[in-house]
């Protein structure tokens, strides 16, 4: 669906060209909103995207919401973690209002999930386009990228992705799946005061402002390999890795025992897959009885590596100066971080200097239970889309 503009009666706050950023800490769903809208409302909002802790009561966030910007399109989802203005927190609600001065948004929600399958991709592609498209040349914004927001339980994302490759072509896409505290029971996407489970919002955001989008890892291979020997990949769900039991056999491998297996250990020693001259990590979500269970696809006869962590800090600080300098400046980034890097954040005790990074290059996000990018889904990773001034 396309949407029209709009014109609210909040006024516009200083910020951003276009872009408005918030958050809030407050328990009280009425309040959270209260203090969400006072920062991100401006005149003729295009779009409002939200990043909500699973905590919020969220069908009562979104009607409220939509009392205060009656005719604006809400949409986002749950999470595993946020990254707001001020940094990462969590049990908060976070986001940005986009302005249809500078932007214009188009919207397909993909449901059910479970039974899209590729061939289904073309149709959804091909009338997103058409639709955004004549769209886009009345407010001659040149420049359009793709978000996608996933169900972070559905396991569906590769399927989605390789969906979508051809029908998008050169437009670059980024997203994350939606997260629920590590729980792993219920993640949800919203659209327009809907709560859903097993679905997907694609969107295409057209815009005057120059952006990039970007992916990003601090891991290296090291010498122990594997190979995945009994597998269900529809589960995503190693049962053996060389011959053995697969959580005894990733434990023996980085010298642990399978009890001491937790997600702070799969954040430590992620295990990586090469493929076209590149490592991409392939992240352990949990383990029980069955064995590993993966945040990305998995199945028999792959060969992984054990990896280990570099320097988180300094890869972001680098990132960010490139970005910098070839936008000529940061107006907002757009952020899908793996939880496990949060994981890892906290157990190094370098949380708070990350936070200060995010909170200096204006990213608003939320911890992912996956990543897209360039038609890929991985984990353990940082990407998003950078917004320059022009």
């Amino acid at each position: 669906m396309s949407y029209p503009s709009r014109t609210t009666t909040k006024r516009a706050l200083a910020g951003e060209r276009g872009i408005r950023r918030g958050m809030s800490m407050q328990a009280a769903t009425a309040d959270a909103v209260a203090e969400l809208l006072d920062a991100i409302s401006q005149d003729h909002m295009e779009m409002i995207l939200l990043f909500c802790s699973p905590q919020y009561d969220v069908p009562v966030m979104l009607a409220e919401i939509a009392r205060h910007a009656p005719g604006v399109p809400i949409l986002g989802c749950t999470t595993a973690g946020e990254i707001t203005p001020i940094g990462y927190r969590q049990g908060t609600v976070t986001g940005l209002s986009l302005s249809a001065t500078h932007f214009a948004a188009s919207v397909r929600l993909i449901e059910p999930t479970s039974s899209f399958e590729i061939t289904d991709g073309p149709a959804v592609t091909q009338a997103l386009t058409a639709e955004h498209n004549a769209y886009r040349r009345r407010l001659h914004a040149p420049n359009t990228f793709a978000l996608l927001i996933n169900d972070g339980l559905s396991m569906r994302e590769e399927i989605i992705v390789s969906a979508l490759r051809d029908g998008l072509g050169e437009i670059p896409l980024i997203g994350g799946s939606a997260g629920d505290n590590l729980a792993f029971r219920e993640t949800s996407v919203f659209l327009d005061g809907r709560v859903l489970t097993n679905a997907s919002l694609l969107v295409l955001v057209s815009t005057d402002l120059a952006f990039r989008v970007f992916q990003t890892q601090h891991f290296k291979p090291l010498d122990q390999k594997m190979v995945i020997t009994r597998a269900d990949p529809s589960r995503r769900l190693v049962m053996e890795i060389n011959a053995e039991p697969a959580a005894d056999e990733y434990a023996r491998l980085i010298g642990l025992d399978r009890a001491e297996l937790t997600p702070l250990i799969f954040a430590a020693y992620p295990l990586v897959v090469k493929a076209g001259g590149r490592h991409y990590v392939r992240a352990i979500q949990r383990v029980d009885d069955d064995g590993l269970h993966f945040f990305c696809a998995i199945d028999e006869g792959i060969v992984l590596s054990v990896a280990e962590s570099g320097d988180l800090r300094a890869n972001l600080v680098s990132l960010f100066d490139a970005l910098r300098q070839e936008l000529g400046g940061i107006e907002a980034v757009i952020g899908f971080d793996c939880v496990l890097r949060y994981v890892e954040m906290e157990q190094r005790q370098m949380l708070s200097d990350v936070s200060r990074i995010m909170a200096q290059n204006n990213v608003v996000g939320f911890n992912t239970y996956g990543e897209q990018f360039g038609m890929m889904h991985m984990s353990q990773t940082f990407t998003g889309i950078a917004l320059g001034p022009g």
